[in-house]
């Protein structure tokens, strides 16, 4: 079992900052596009800056990103078209997708919803059902999004086309990759848009386990994806850094790091049997406990109540104690 002593916390509050700001100014974007001067390139910035943070330690990306993705404040809309571009980043490298597809599919993560991105914060904290009109504006929403990007001067067709495309219920004709490039890619972010809005909690209900999430992209639904889900689940792993396991030794962890070994990542202890928390969190890889396995993963709101603010502070540090890289990050990434 490995400890550490010593702690790089001004690290990763600077990591957990950069990405906080990222999120902050993507919700600018998204809340008043017509006030953002020269909107694609602040888009492209944005998108900049998401590759940038992930490139340094793709791990430590996934990691604050599960976590934002349960328990940010900002607003639900901005937050899940962060999460949906991180996977989406991920994504197309996993099907190496031409530069292209690969940012048209990212630029459309984070601009998707932008037709409905006031209603997407209201209705993430409403507990009622969504009404007829409600119900009318989720409709059309892709529609609304391009036409607001083209009046934001967006004339990439790929973009657009990935946007107005990208709540596809078509069954397809072709596999996946023969498919016209905007079909293609507008059936991978409909996976990843699934897939966040599962783990993502509301006011109506707390975010779903990833196992829960998983079924939903794997399932037999999926056939309308054509295993991208798979494709999504082998990118980021089963139990990806920043979710939240139960042990059976009935312990509950955080996953840090994933391993070559898809159910055996590296892992903090945080509760023991009885949820309370232990003095400092215990890091072990499961390739070297054999005696122990996961038996499922949580959402964050079956753990965070019983963590303080300093235990969160520990596991961060501790999730960025090993990447020094990060410590050379002194400015906003995609203004270098």
């Amino acid at each position: 079992m490995r400890r550490y002593a010593a702690m790089d916390y001004d690290t990763y509050e600077d990591l957990q900052g950069l990405w906080a700001d990222l999120e902050a100014a993507l919700a600018l974007v998204l809340t008043h596009p017509a006030q953002v001067g020269n909107f694609e390139a602040k888009v492209l910035q944005l998108d900049a800056w998401l590759q940038e943070l992930l490139a340094h330690d793709r791990d430590a990306g996934l990691y604050l990103m599960y976590q934002l993705a349960s328990s940010s404040h900002t607003g639900y809309s901005a937050a899940h078209a962060l999460v949906c571009a991180t996977l989406s980043h991920i994504l197309a490298d996993t099907y190496h997708l031409p530069p292209q597809e690969r940012d048209a599919l990212v630029r459309a993560a984070l601009t998707m919803n932008i037709g409905m991105t006031q209603l997407q914060d209201q209705l993430a904290l409403q507990r009622e059902r969504p009404s007829a009109a409600q119900q009318e504006a989720i409709r059309m929403h892709p529609v609304e999004g391009r036409r607001l990007l083209e009046r934001m001067q967006i004339t990439n067709g790929l973009w657009l086309d990935v946007v107005t495309l990208h709540h596809i219920n078509i069954p397809p004709q072709l596999p996946l990759l023969q498919q016209q490039a905007a079909e293609r890619l507008a059936r991978l972010l409909a996976t990843v848009d699934r897939y966040a809005a599962m783990i993502s909690p509301r006011r109506s209900r707390a975010g779903r386990s990833v196992a829960e999430s998983v079924h939903v992209i794997t399932g037999p639904s999926s056939q309308l994806y054509q295993k991208a889900g798979d494709a999504l689940l082998h990118s980021v792993g089963m139990y990806p850094p920043g979710v939240f396991i139960a042990l059976n030794d009935e312990t509950t962890a955080v996953v840090l790091r994933r391993t070559q070994q898809p159910h055996q990542p590296q892992i903090a202890k945080l509760l023991d049997a009885r949820k309370l928390p232990f003095a400092q969190p215990q890091i072990l890889l499961l390739t070297q406990e054999p005696q122990l396995r996961i038996t499922h993963s949580l959402s964050s709101s079956e753990v965070r109540p019983f963590l303080d603010t300093q235990s969160l502070l520990h596991l961060g540090a501790l999730m960025t104690n090993s990447t020094p890289t990060f410590q050379q990050i002194t400015q906003t990434p995609g203004q270098a």
